[in-house]
């Protein structure tokens, strides 16, 4: 399986739309940047036909340490979480 990353995105966006790599750069920074900022205001980013990115706020929790089998706390923490729509999960469950 690939890794799809930021320069692969940049490339399809410049080979599709025609426009320089240096915008096709920018655009891909914009795009990502203004995901992430609207999860740190506590918004929901939903993309039609893909899916939604939001931020689960977990509570404090007993864990284990997997090495020595001893009991620790796991810190409360918030967690960036990413749900396909069905529309999507369609998709990926019909691709052959």
């Amino acid at each position: 399986m690939a890794t799809i990353t930021r320069s692969d995105f940049a490339d399809r966006l410049r080979e599709r739309f025609g426009i320089t790599t240096a915008d096709a750069y920018k655009l891909v920074d914009v795009i990502f940047d203004e995901i992430g900022q609207a999860l740190i205001n506590g918004e929901e980013v939903k993309f039609a036909g893909f899916g939604s990115f939001k931020i689960l706020s977990k509570n404090a929790r007993m864990g284990r340490n997997p090495k020595t089998g001893e009991s620790a706390v796991i810190s409360a923490r918030k967690v960036a979480t990413f749900r396909p729509c069905n529309e999507f999960r369609e998709r990926v469950a019909n691709h052959k």
